[in-house]
């Protein structure tokens, strides 16, 4: 009987769940705990400081340029959320049709994500160069004067947003394409026999099946683009006058240049903080929505 009982723990899908839980430990809650210690020490690069208790957040409070940064974060996500997370469930829709080329284009479309973040970085930076990019160049066929996408304060943003769309849209899309592919093929073909229109058929039958689908695309969308950095530092480097300066590069900054490790961990403490409401925010909104 003993024997019994301990063959069923051992068979328990919780020992299966161990290794995850042990790497979760070590490279994911085992950092953000160190970072929360280390935020409250006066820390240089050779790791000479001193504890300082809540200091660093108040200074935080007060820091002209971290506001600025979280501003222009906001901004960056207000800009690519719904367009990443409409554009994708909008291609995914359109590839999920059957035409011809439909590998060709859902490859096109994906293919940008698997590019380095460098890479983007640089190849966008000669693209919107304001006076030999491609991008003005064919604007001026229309009579559009030469625009300065990353060397104006008003445009700068608004050029990161267009690479990282270009960049990010297609992770999106793959993932509404495999929602798609669970969607009952028998609840479409009733509502086909019932006459309802695309669109109706699309917002009674479709969407509703995608919910835990957006749910997924939404929270990963808000997350990334919180943390964007790599397009900001290879294209503009948080300039022109700070226009594109976000947390993270204000975080790397402070971190890596100025060598300010305590403070740079409030940073990422702070940024970890607005990350974990906002994302318990939408997902209760979300499911809210659904009930």
């Amino acid at each position: 009987m003993k024997k019994r009982i301990n063959l069923n723990v051992m068979e328990s899908p919780l020992w299966f769940l161990l290794p995850y839980f042990f790497l979760f430990s070590v490279f994911k809650l085992g950092p953000i705990i160190a970072n929360f210690v280390v935020s409250g020490y006066d820390l240089d690069i050779v790791g000479k400081g001193s504890f300082i208790g809540f200091k660093n957040y108040v200074t935080l409070l007060k820091d002209r340029l971290f506001w600025v940064a979280l501003k222009n974060t906001l901004y960056y996500l207000s800009l690519v959320g719904p367009v990443n997370v409409v554009g994708g469930l909008f291609l995914a829709l359109l590839l999920n049709q059957h035409i011809k080329g439909r590998t060709v284009a859902r490859t096109a479309v994906f293919m940008p994500y698997v590019i380095m973040v460098t890479v983007v970085g640089v190849l966008w930076r000669w693209i919107l160069e304001s006076r030999y990019g491609i991008l003005n160049y064919y604007l001026g066929f229309f009579g559009i004067k030469p625009i300065p996408w990353l060397t104006s304060p008003s445009t700068a943003m608004i050029g990161i947003f267009i690479a990282s769309v270009w960049w990010t849209i297609g992770y999106n899309t793959v993932i509404f394409l495999a929602g798609l592919q669970d969607v009952p093929r028998e609840l479409i073909e009733a509502s086909q026999i019932d006459g309802a229109s695309p669109l109706r058929r699309l917002i009674s039958v479709i969407l509703p099946c995608l919910r835990p689908t957006t749910f997924f695309v939404v929270l990963t969308t808000i997350i990334y683009s919180l943390q964007v950095f790599g397009q900001v530092y290879t294209m503009t480097g948080g300039g022109p006058r700070y226009a594109t300066l976000t947390v993270v590069q204000y975080l790397y900054v402070v971190g890596f240049r100025l060598f300010k490790l305590g403070y740079s961990a409030t940073i990422s403490a702070v940024l970890f903080a607005v990350i974990l409401v906002m994302s318990l925010g939408v997902l209760k909104f979300l499911r809210q929505t659904v009930d």
